[in-house]
């Protein structure tokens, strides 16, 4: 059995930025204790909420360290450390687990790609490098290469890669990737919109986006699934559901962030190539903020 790296809803945290282009570490603090004061479980850091894409090396290094410095272990923090570059990947992972991070997320090789050889290459590689727990990031509609349950099944028997952030929508697929690895693989789920369902098959939670405007309440739903208390949970997912088309009604994180500059959080501009959403867009987000009761 592997202990999780943490379990209920993990916050996918945006980075926020000054106009002037850097980030806006007064504004970070604020959202972190935020996020802490209000039931998240675990900061994930530097992944695709957070912009990781287009922080330069330095940036995404500086990000890991000062937020693990900052959070000081009030809850668990997830560094992004994945790469399409297998070496630089190593890089990263190693540098979290200097910075103090308690586990790191690492997607799937993206634009090269590989064989399920390779990507049991890849993680097994990083995964050899240093004892920092991995959690693996299935989300195919960005990276265009997807696990099979067989691949997870053998990166399972690592014991450094420690669980799977489940984001491709296939639920066949977990259903056999669960039954098989046990366990021996923990996780989570990457999509907002499916936590109860993962959970009901004996997930571990979520690396929510929508923890960013509603930790709470993210939160509870995920207490309610560990209680069993399913009827409820499915409530609260069910009040969610238009706010979470909303956040993604654009390519995240570009509604998210649209969302929590509405709340009054100084996030400041995304970085190109992300733009500001459309105006029916920012209204549609403005309206199911509204109607969820979200607020600071």
């Amino acid at each position: 059995m592997k202990n999780p790296v943490f379990t209920g809803a993990g916050v996918a945290i945006i980075t926020p930025f000054k106009s002037t282009g850097e980030i806006n570490y007064e504004e970070f603090g604020r959202i972190i204790d935020h996020q802490i004061a209000h039931g998240t479980d675990a900061i994930i850091v530097c992944g695709t909420t957070g912009e990781s894409s287009t922080l330069h090396d330095k940036e995404h290094r500086e990000v890991v360290s000062w937020c693990c410095e900052y959070v000081d272990h009030r809850v668990p923090v997830v560094a992004g450390v994945g790469s399409n570059d297998t070496a630089y990947a190593i890089e990263l992972t190693k540098f979290a687990k200097e910075c103090g991070a308690d586990g790191g997320l690492s997607v799937t090789p993206y634009y090269n790609k590989t064989t399920q050889r390779g990507l049991i290459a890849h993680y097994t590689a990083i995964a050899d490098s240093c004892d920092l727990p991995i959690i693996l990031y299935n989300v195919p509609s960005r990276t265009g290469v997807c696990f099979t349950d067989d691949t997870l099944y053998e990166l399972s028997k690592h014991p450094n890669i420690n669980g799977l952030k489940a984001a491709s929508g296939n639920f066949s697929l977990l259903a056999a990737v669960m039954a098989k690895c046990g366990e021996n693989l923990n996780v989570w789920s990457g999509n907002d919109d499916q936590i109860v369902p993962l959970m009901a098959l004996g997930g571990k939670g979520v690396i929510s986006v929508l923890s960013n405007v509603a930790p709470q309440e993210t939160h509870d739903l995920t207490q309610l699934c560990f209680e069993n208390r399913y009827p409820e949970a499915a409530k609260l997912q069910f009040k969610y559901h238009n706010l979470i088309d909303a956040l993604f009604c654009e390519v995240n994180p570009i509604p998210v962030k649209k969302a929590m500059e509405l709340l009054g959080w100084d996030v400041g501009p995304l970085r190109l190539p992300l733009v500001e959403p459309s105006e029916e867009h920012i209204a549609q987000i403005q309206k199911e903020l509204q109607a969820a009761g979200c607020k600071i």
